[in-house]
């Protein structure tokens, strides 16, 4: 028979399981002793299955937890490395302090979903320091989902060096549910030869805002970046994006590239390139697009049988696909 705590405990892991099949992850992967996996619901670490060349070393916190990820040099995780965290209740306060290490060489991809499916006073704070080493290859992609209500402060903070010859692939992707409030907050240092790719592709909906900014420190020679963020708002949500690049290295190279489309009139966008060049053998480009979805490519959907609405969601979702 289940103890009180561990009925708990288990009913938490089924629920964030649920919500996790419902935006298209896979819970079985949380089960699987062959797949690598963090599950976290507030403070209370609900799972946890490292693999050889992986380790997690995980302290719970009064209001979250500290997490230090190693993966050892040389090492290749073949499948992503699943991590599960989320609130359940209406009300509450997760903190996700966060260290990954990525040996010289190695190789892993991780697949973080964060739920928060009742948040009415809900805040998500996460903290991360990222090391890809040498040669090394480092992939994260972050998928939220929120209820209805609006009700949640999320504010992720990383700092992320790549060291050389190494790479960094990041997505962040929040188009369901309504969040409150969203501030991203990244800066990523690149050695020579070092690449880094950071996407976010965000929806506002009601009173929803966001504020992101994703800055790239090209510091070595030959260093590469891209900052791609795609934001859709409608209603009276209001976004800010930021890309920032700096051009430090001889020949190293960054492009800045923001869409972000408004539906209705009280909707509010404003996209802020910041790019400043020291060493000039670099080259920092950049391009903006602010504005509603082009009425001709409603109408050839439309023309198709779909209604206005139809059509306008279908754009929707290409863009925050």
């Amino acid at each position: 028979m289940l103890r009180s705590g561990e009925r708990n405990h288990a009913q938490e892991f089924a629920a964030l399981a649920k919500v996790l099949e419902r935006v298209g992850g896979n819970p079985a992967a949380l089960r699987n002793p062959r797949v690598a996996s963090l599950v976290v619901h507030q403070n209370r670490v609900l799972g946890l299955n490292s693999l050889p060349g992986l380790e997690m070393d995980v302290e719970p916190l009064t209001d979250g937890i500290r997490a230090h990820v190693t993966v050892k040099p040389g090492v290749v995780i073949p499948d992503p490395v699943h991590l599960c965290f989320g609130v359940l209740p209406k009300e509450g306060v997760q903190r996700i302090l966060s260290t990954f290490e990525i040996g010289e060489g190695a190789r892993a991809s991780f697949i973080a979903h964060c739920s928060f499916p009742n948040a009415e006073r809900v805040q998500h704070l996460m903290e991360a320091t990222v090391t890809v080493g040498e040669g090394a290859t480092m992939g994260y992609t972050e998928v939220h989902y929120h209820g209805p209500f609006g009700g949640t402060e999320v504010l992720p903070k990383a700092t992320i060096r790549v060291a050389k010859g190494g790479r960094y692939l990041t997505e962040f992707r929040l188009t369901q549910g309504r969040v409150g409030l969203l501030a991203l907050d990244y800066d990523v240092h690149l050695e020579e030869g070092a690449v880094a790719e950071l996407v976010s592709k965000v929806y506002g909906k009601g009173a929803d805002r966001i504020a992101i900014r994703e800055a790239l420190h090209l510091e070595g020679a030959y260093a590469r970046g891209l900052v791609k963020s795609r934001i859709v708002l409608k209603d009276q949500a209001q976004a800010e994006f930021i890309g920032e690049a700096v051009g430090i290295g001889p020949y190293s190279r960054a492009h800045i590239d923001c869409t972000e489309i408004l539906q209705g009139k009280e909707a509010r966008a404003s996209a802020i390139p910041k790019l400043l060049v020291v060493d000039e053998r670099a080259k920092l480009t950049h391009e903006a697009a602010i504005g509603s979805i082009d009425r001709k490519e409603l109408e050839t959907l439309m023309a198709r049988g779909l209604s206005e609405e139809e059509a306008v969601e279908t754009v929707v979702r290409g863009l925050l696909r």
